[in-house]
């Protein structure tokens, strides 16, 4: 639903965190409101004190989401599930995994993850708060009592506290894509030992709840004159709804290539060009011959060292082609171009390397190139499922 441009902000553990074009719509409504709210609250804080505030709170709050999907995140890399990275959008985050559980039991430690940080982020505002001032003035800033804060640090920390519990209680309701969904289908899945069946279990009580949403949504909007509140809900509950079908949808899909593996996939015995080739004859001999755009770069013992592209080759003057090599030209390995030959093909689908390349490179345990798996043997390899 939020496709388009993501804008990549920083790594974190090596894991990518980027922006989608939506966060920027709310950052600016949290902002707006905050700002508001602040005026209210914070007595003397001047005419650009409120609105400081309210950044830096919006900005901590996203920080809060990303710690949350750091968590998904981080438990999913130590049980060997790779990270693809982390977008912050219109309805907060996502950690994207790069396959799917092998088991319950990993299903429930990286689905249960994330609430648990939100949970701490939580209990250390809310120790803080009373730390500062007290029972009286934290439980004020709660509720959002106007003018029972004076201090701007408590009425943050009050704030994040309150709108992490919220958070924390919205992403336990047992309603699949929610980390309360998956900790639902995970609980379903130890039960039935059947993953797709505890999916499509999950997914139903999702879409369910997307009906709620979008049924409170309109009744807020049309009975209760609460119009913007009303389109927010229907909003969440379309958004909610088509994640629930879309990952019933998936995980049919992945259940057709569950137990492929990239060894039993790939082209094993690939063009490859030696670093030590000169550009003349890499374009001779292998670009002008095959006409293909690019080829893997191996060295002497074959080990993966990088892709030239021939746009790259060309561009050098011809009198200096006998004198440059392939390996001065190529883009070495730093483009999330290879795989290992028992990776999971399932673990391939949301490889951008494979959509923008249309390849990955499949390499053994040290690092030699062993074959290499093209998008279209992905593609049949859905179609066709297991044989």
């Amino acid at each position: 639903m939020f496709g388009g441009r993501s804008f990549r902000l920083v790594r974190v553990f090596g894991i990518p965190i980027a922006v989608n074009w939506s966060w920027f719509l709310i950052l600016f409504l949290m902002i707006y409101s905050l700002t508001g709210y602040y005026q209210d609250v914070i007595a003397g804080s001047g005419d650009s004190g409120p609105f400081v505030i309210a950044t830096a709170s919006a900005l901590l709050f996203f920080l809060s989401i990303v710690l949350h999907e750091l968590g998904h995140a981080l438990v999913a890399m130590r049980n060997g599930i790779g990270i693809s990275g982390i977008d912050l959008f219109l309805f907060g985050g996502v950690a994207k995994l790069e396959r799917d559980s092998d088991s319950a039991g990993v299903e429930f430690k990286i689905a249960v993850a994330g609430p648990l940080v939100t949970l701490a982020i939580a209990l250390l505002c809310m120790l803080a708060s009373f730390l500062i001032a007290g029972a009286s003035d934290f439980w004020a800033g709660v509720r959002f009592e106007s003018g029972d804060l004076s201090d701007a640090a408590l009425a943050m920390l009050s704030y994040l506290a309150f709108v992490n519990v919220v958070l924390l209680g919205f992403n336990l309701i047992p309603a699949f894509p929610l980390d309360g969904g998956r900790i639902a289908r995970a609980f379903l899945w130890w039960r039935t030992g059947d993953r797709n069946r505890a999916t499509n279990m999950a997914a139903q009580v999702g879409r369910l709840f997307s009906y709620v949403l979008i049924g409170g949504g309109a009744y807020l909007a049309v009975a209760q004159d609460q119009f913007l509140m009303g389109a927010w809900f229907v909003f969440i509950g379309l958004f909610l709804g088509d994640v629930a079908r879309s990952t019933a949808y998936q995980t049919a899909v992945f259940s057709k290539i569950e137990g492929l593996k990239v060894s039993d996939v790939m082209d094993s015995e690939p063009v490859v060009v030696q670093g030590e080739m000169t550009i003349e004859r890499a374009l001779d001999e292998y670009f002008l011959r095959y006409g293909w755009p690019w080829f893997p770069v191996v060295d002497r013992n074959l080990y993966f060292i990088g892709v030239v592209e021939r746009e790259r080759a060309e561009r050098i003057p011809e009198e200096r082609q006998p004198v440059f090599t392939v390996r001065e030209i190529m883009r070495p390995d730093e483009q999330g171009w290879r795989v290992k030959l028992d990776d999971p093909l399932e673990a391939l689908l949301s490889s951008e390397a494979l959509r923008r390349i249309g390849a990955l490179m499949a390499v053994d345990s040290d690092g030699r190139l062993r074959g290499v798996v093209y998008l279209d043997q992905v593609k049949r390899a859905l179609q066709q499922g297991v044989s």
